[in-house]
């Protein structure tokens, strides 16, 4: 049975990881255990690797006592985001450093069954080429759609439908032999921002507009995903009068009117193939173009202005290569701003990520991370050495 109680090595981690850096004898008081029990506790997290020193607190006389500080540096994590067009893999640290990445195009109808073995030979070369291969500790993966955690499974992907029931984690678990998390990508990206923003005691809602839309739900560093995982799925949303048909089948839905897809579509007959290409006209000042991303942002902005006022935010934030576009983000703040309840907006800070391509690897990263260094996970890894 794992050590739960509050003087454990994990939770003096915890309590190092929430308020550090600390010295000793700082760290002692705030856990409450005796000088004996706090030199017992740091030798067992010293073993780990995962305690290290940072410097001295400044004396006004005699001996500078030792600061203490978690070390979320020596410890690897290799991470995927997987969407509708592309994967992107990284090798991390748990502080979301970025050590090796690779960026691959994929067709919009990639299967599962040829997508997964290639990625995890891609990961194995990255991690390799890396030199970390020997502190890898844990494997994070995002994708679209709605998750069954327990299961390891996409249960209901609306736009990438051959991966609905797919077990992610095994093809990784069982080249890598780590554990392996699961998050649903635009909940990646709230959580990116989130530890970004210094992990504040706040709600973030995250908004991912790229090939698809998707929205995701921070509240005091846990991901809200709902009872039955779909929490956030806008982009499913239909919109009354629209007829559009959608990537997931149906018709009508925000995405088939909003998304990084749903401008190329519109953009095709001025020559736009990509959403790379919608990004590049937006930047050359294309009036098609920013007219149809503000658009884009007006019809999302309504959506979030119900959502702003059910879930009463601090921060909003948006990502993905149409979501911080200027046009979109200033079409969705003034449609928000307008619609929103008065109260709900009094606190609510709307902004793009700040974070770019990096979210993804920063929220799984954090993920690995509050999983790796949890006090259940810390101490059963100081019992095993």
């Amino acid at each position: 049975m794992l050590d739960t109680n509050p003087t454990s090595p994990g939770h003096v981690l915890a309590v190092l990881r929430a308020e550090g850096p600390l010295t000793r004898q700082e760290l002692q008081e705030r856990v409450g255990v005796s000088r004996v029990t706090m030199v017992e506790r740091l030798d067992a997290l010293r073993r780990t690797g995962l305690v290290r020193r940072v410097g001295h607190r400044e004396s006004s006389g005699g001996r500078r006592a030792e600061l203490l500080a978690v070390d979320d540096t020596g410890h690897t994590a290799l991470v995927a985001d997987i969407g509708q067009s592309h994967a992107t893999l990284a090798v991390v640290d748990l502080r979301g450093n970025v050590f090796a990445r690779q960026d691959l195009r994929l067709s919009t109808r990639h299967g599962p069954h040829e997508t997964l073995p290639m990625l995890v030979d891609e990961a194995r070369s990255l991690l390799s080429q890396s030199g970390r291969a020997e502190s890898l500790c844990a494997v994070g993966l995002s994708v679209p759609g709605q998750i069954d955690h327990d299961a390891g499974v996409t249960t209901a992907p609306p736009t990438m439908r051959e991966w609905g029931g797919v077990r992610l984690r095994d093809p990784f678990a069982d080249a890598f032999g780590v554990p392996v998390l699961l998050e649903n990508d635009a909940n990646a990206l709230a959580l990116a921002d989130y530890y970004a923003m210094g992990r504040p005691k706040a709600t973030v809602v995250g908004v991912k507009v790229g090939t698809g839309i998707g929205a995701g739900l921070v509240i005091e560093g846990r991901p809200h995903r709902g009872e039955t995982g779909s929490a956030g799925e806008i982009g499913h949303m239909r919109i009354e009068g629209s007829n559009q048909r959608c990537s997931c089948g149906r018709r009508g839905c925000v995405a088939a009117e909003a998304s990084g897809q749903a401008l190329v579509r519109t953009l095709r007959e001025h020559g736009v193939r990509s959403v790379d290409d919608v990004v590049r006209w937006v930047a050359g000042g294309r009036r098609e173009a920013i007219e149809a991303v503000s658009a884009a942002g007006r019809l999302v902005g309504t959506v979030l202005a119900t959502v702003v006022s059910i879930v009463n935010p601090r921060y909003l934030r948006l990502g993905g290569a149409v979501g911080v576009l200027p046009p979109f983000v200033e079409a969705l703040r003034a449609t928000v701003e307008a619609n929103a309840h008065a109260s709900a907006l009094r606190k609510l800070d709307i902004a793009a990520s700040q974070l770019g391509d990096r979210g993804a690897f920063v929220g799984l990263a954090g993920l690995v991370a509050d999983e790796m260094l949890s006090p259940t996970t810390v101490d059963a890894l100081c019992r095993r050495l």
